[in-house]
C-alpha cells in the first residue's frame, strides 16, 4: 500500500502520518511507503515502512504530475488555504483550493490508475437560504469564497469518481478544536486560541459572544475519521461520495466552562473578550445545526464531550 498525503507538512497531515505509522496498514493490506508532500518541505516522521518528503505546489500542474504517480494506491487531498486568507486574496483561493483540487483530479484521471483519494471538505459549504438542520443532502449555499472552492471540490469528486477515474470520498470536516500550534489565518481560529493559549497560560482574545455556537471536532477524532474514511468500500458509499463529518455543537461558553472543569479556573481569567467586527462578518454566516447521518451510519464518530476535547489537547499537544 502507497499513500500520498498532500498537505502532509499541516497539522492534519502530520497527524495523519503518525497515525498510519502505528497503525502499519491501510484498506487491510501493510502500508509499503507513505509520501508527505507540501508547499514546503514537511518534517519527516519515524514508521516502520519508508517514508518520503516531496515539495508540491498543488497549483502547478507540472508540480503535481511530478509528485502523484502510477504507483500511489491512496491520496489524502489535504492541502488548501483558510478562510479568512482566500476571502482576502481571492486569486490565491481559487489557484489553490479550486484549480490545485482539479490538477490532482486531472492527474489521477491521466494516470489511469483509480487511486482512492479522500478529500477535506469544511461545513463552510453551508450557508445562505440552506434549510436547517443541515446535513449530508443540503444544497450548498456558501458565504465566502474559501466555501464556494470546497463546494466545487465536492463536486468534481463526485464527478471523476462517476467517471471511474478515481475511488473518490470527501467529508466536510467541523471545525477541529482544540488545535495546537500557532494561530494561522483561519476565520475560526479564535475557537482554538481562547482554549490553547490560556491552557498554556497566555492571554487570549474571543471575539465573539460566549453564546456563539459552532460544529466541533477534535484533532484525534478527525484522524480517526480520515483512516476510517479512507477503509470504507466504494459499495457503502453509493452515489454521492460526500458526506459530513461527525461533530458536535457547543456554545463559546460551554467549551470555556468544559476547559475549566478540566484544567481548574485559571485559565479561562486569561481570556480578553474583545469583539472583533471583520471576524464576526465572516462567522456570523456560519451554521452549526448540522448532522452527520451517513457517516454514522458507516462508523464515523464524534468526540462525546468538549471535556474531551480537553482532555485530548493536553495529553497530545500540550507543549
Amino acid at each position: 500500500m502507497n499513500i500520498l498525503i498532500i498537505g502532509g507538512g499541516g497539522l492534519i497531515g502530520q497527524k495523519l502520518a503518525r497515525a498510519l505509522a502505528q497503525n502499519g496498514t491501510l484498506r487491510g493490506v501493510p502500508i509499503t511507503q507513505l509520501t508527505l508532500a507540501d508547499i514546503n518541505d514537511p518534517a519527516p516522521i519515524d514508521a516502520p515502512f519508508p517514508v518520503a518528503t516531496a515539495r508540491c505546489d498543488i497549483a502547478d500542474p507540472a508540480s503535481v504530475a511530478a509528485t502523484v504517480t502510477d504507483k500511489i494506491d491512496v491520496i489524502y487531498l489535504l492541502a488548501a488555504i483558510v478562510s479568512s486568507h482566500a476571502e482576502e486574496d481571492f486569486d490565491a483561493g481559487m489557484s489553490i483550493n479550486l484549480f490545485g483540487t482539479y490538477n490532482v483530479l486531472e492527474r489521477c484521471r491521466i494516470l489511469g490508475t483509480k487511486p482512492v483519494v479522500v478529500f477535506t471538505s469544511s461545513i463552510a459549504i453551508y450557508g445562505g437560504e440552506a434549510v436547517d438542520p443541515l446535513g449530508d443532502h443540503s444544497y450548498p449555499n456558501p458565504q465566502t469564497s474559501y466555501g464556494a472552492q470546497k463546494a466545487i471540490g465536492e463536486i468534481l469528486i463526485n464527478d471523476y469518481t462517476r467517471k471511474g477515474f478515481i475511488d473518490g470520498r470527501a467529508f466536510r470536516l467541523p471545525t477541529i478544536s482544540v488545535r495546537p500550534g500557532k494561530p494561522n489565518r483561519a476565520a475560526s481560529g479564535f475557537m482554538s486560541s481562547i482554549l490553547r493559549e490560556p491552557l498554556n497560560g497566555q492571554r487570549a482574545t474571543c471575539p465573539v459572544a460566549a453564546d456563539f455556537e459552532h460544529y466541533y471536532l477534535s484533532p484525534r477524532k478527525c484522524i480517526e475519521n480520515l483512516i476510517k474514511g479512507a477503509n470504507l468500500d466504494a459499495a457503502d458509499l453509493g452515489q454521492n461520495r460526500v458526506m459530513q463529518m461527525p461533530g458536535r455543537t457547543w456554545s463559546i461558553g460551554q467549551m470555556i466552562a468544559a476547559m475549566t472543569e478540566v484544567a481548574g479556573p485559571g485559565p479561562a481569567t486569561l481570556i480578553d473578550w474583545t469583539p472583533q467586527p471583520d471576524v464576526q462578518r465572516i462567522v456570523s454566516g456560519w451554521r452549526w445545526d448540522i448532522h452527520a447521518e451517513k457517516a454514522k451510519r458507516l462508523g464515523l464518530t464524534a468526540d462525546d464531550s468538549f471535556q474531551d476535547n480537553i482532555r485530548h489537547y493536553l495529553t497530545d499537544d500540550k507543549p
